[in-house]
């Protein structure tokens, strides 16, 4: 067999395991230093070098070398284009053989490793044709098939450049994934900060001072209060206001799970612990480690599983569905019910000692119809949200469907208050909801004893407001005299020919009385 045979067989070889090595799980670095070892031990290239482009310059930097001593390269070795050898193989994106060093005139030997008198082959490491990003160089023991050495260090270079290029895509991905991460956790403080709680009645603004104070300490905290008075915005303001809003926030309803499905959430479990358990999973208490965990519907849990859940939050340990390992968590805990926690524990429904371990914090959220002065505000908010899932349509709400709102009894609170102003929006042919299209979802017919109960609240009407159109002035008039044509027209200082004419071209819907 022939030497050229010979060399043509070993980088071959050579050529498989360098593939290899690229293939492996190891860092760049650590690969790059591999392949120049590789290079020096089978195929008689010595003093080999890899530089790579910086992402931010034109200019290379020295990335790995191989010396047969230990290197001395205290500062970081940098070629740029044109610059020396090194520079030309960049500038030019083209190999470059040398027979003898020290008859090249561009070779600067920065680093004092090489031979005078052996040859040296340098190979440019590039994405694409005009994207050089680096070069593979070294020195061969000898001047025998220069040719073949050369084609040899190009399809190394070339197999650096594609392992280059997708770990830089891989970079450039997770640096644009943190990016919008961070930018999302940003979007998510903003979200839930105190500012976006909406409300300024007296009994809000006992709701924001108990969360500045709490968003402070790692406490429990059991939020209470009916569906639909905003608990979760609550529970999210806490935590993303507090030590922990870096770590996870998880929520579980509690009442949406039976038992034994609500054990393997909160705990997980391991493999094979029950039919279908294929794999072992990670509780939300394991997940919300460092972090806040949110406990809606706590009230809803049996009692067989509240003694589970008081140990947990005692002793902050727990075993997975199947395990036998006590795991450890730092976790802080947020309830919410809209139960009357103090009754069942006197019926037996409720552990004692889970309440006292819950209601270290209380913060009642109070219904809609004890703050219906908050009312506009909530509405002007809702309405720019349902505008957004709408495509960014233009929504008005004007005085007059304000007064009927504040004038509802709210059961649902805040939710159906949402849901209504929703339905309105929908039922607006031209984005404005005045009094009829409020009437028209059908709210003025439940008012009933609501009108009643609310009316105290209901803001005095300014006739003479310049911002108030000339419909929305009718309509308040005749709401404040009980619809009665006459004397709204008194309040306007008109005749009643004049109102009579104005409901008519104004196409205001009257209401029977």
């Amino acid at each position: 067999m022939s030497e050229r045979t010979q060399l043509i067989e070993a980088e071959l070889d050579t050529l498989y395991i360098i593939s290899q090595v690229l293939n492996s799980t190891h860092d760049l670095q650590a690969k790059l230093q591999a392949i120049l070892e590789i290079l020096h031990k089978r195929s008689g290239m010595h003093s080999g070098m890899i530089t790579l482009r910086e992402i931010e310059s034109k200019s290379m930097i020295l990335s790995v070398v191989h010396t047969n001593g230990a290197s001395k390269f205290s500062e970081p070795v940098r070629y740029n284009p044109g610059e020396g050898l090194m520079g030309a193989i960049l500038d030019e994106g083209t190999t470059i053989v040398v027979d003898k060093v020290s008859e090249e005139p561009r070779f600067l030997d920065r680093l004092g490793l090489y031979d005078p008198e052996l040859p040296f082959i340098g190979s440019p490491i590039y994405i694409e044709e005009g994207d050089t990003i680096g070069v593979l160089a070294a020195q061969p023991d000898n001047n025998q098939f220069l040719g073949e050495r050369a084609r040899f260090m190009e399809m190394i270079a070339n197999l650096i450049a594609q392992s280059v290029k997708m770990l830089r895509l891989i970079e450039r991905k997770q640096r644009h994934l943190q990016s919008e991460r961070d930018q999302l956790k940003q979007a998510l403080i903003k979200n839930y900060s105190f500012e976006n709680i909406i409300g300024h009645s007296p009994p809000m603004l006992r709701v924001f001072d108990l969360i500045r104070q709490v968003a402070k300490w790692n406490t429990t905290v059991l939020i209470r209060g009916e569906s639909g008075t905003g608990k979760e915005v609550v529970a999210n303001a806490i935590h993303f206001n507090s030590g922990c809003a870096n770590g996870p926030f998880l929520k579980l309803n509690c009442a949406a799970l039976p038992d034994t499905l609500l054990e393997s959430e909160l705990f997980g479990h391991e493999k094979g612990s029950f039919s279908g358990a294929i794999n072992q999973r990670k509780g939300r208490f394991e997940l919300a480690d460092n972090g806040t965990l949110f406990l809606d519907e706590i009230g809803e849990i049996s009692a067989s599983f509240q003694a589970k859940l008081l140990r947990v939050l005692q002793e902050g340990e727990f075993e997975r569905v199947g395990g036998t390992q006590t795991i450890k968590v730092n976790v802080r805990i947020i309830a919410a019910t809209n139960r009357n926690l103090e009754e069942e524990v006197t019926e037996g429904k409720f552990r004692e000692d889970l309440y006292y371990r819950l209601n270290v914090m209380p913060i009642q959220m109070p219904t809609l119809r004890d703050r219906a002065e908050d009312i506009p505000q909530l509405s002007e908010f809702l309405l720019d949200r349902i505008s957004e899932q709408q495509g960014g349509r233009p929504l008005e709400i004007k005085d007059s469907a304000i007064r009927i709102l504040m004038k509802h009894n709210w059961p649902g609170n805040v939710r159906e208050l949402a849901n209504r102003l929703e339905r309105a929006a929908i039922m607006s042919k031209n984005g404005i909801i005045d009094r009829d299209v409020m009437v028209n979802t059908g709210l003025e017919d439940e008012i009933g004893i609501g009108i009643s109960y609310q009316t105290q609240k209901v803001p005095t009407i300014d006739f003479n407001d310049e911002n108030m159109d000339d419909r929305e002035r009718v309509i308040a008039a005749l709401e404040q005299s009980g619809w009665v044509q006459a004397k709204a027209a008194r309040l306007l200082n008109m005749t009643p020919r004049q109102i009579a004419y104005r409901i008519l071209t104004l196409d205001i819907t009257m209401k029977q009385i």
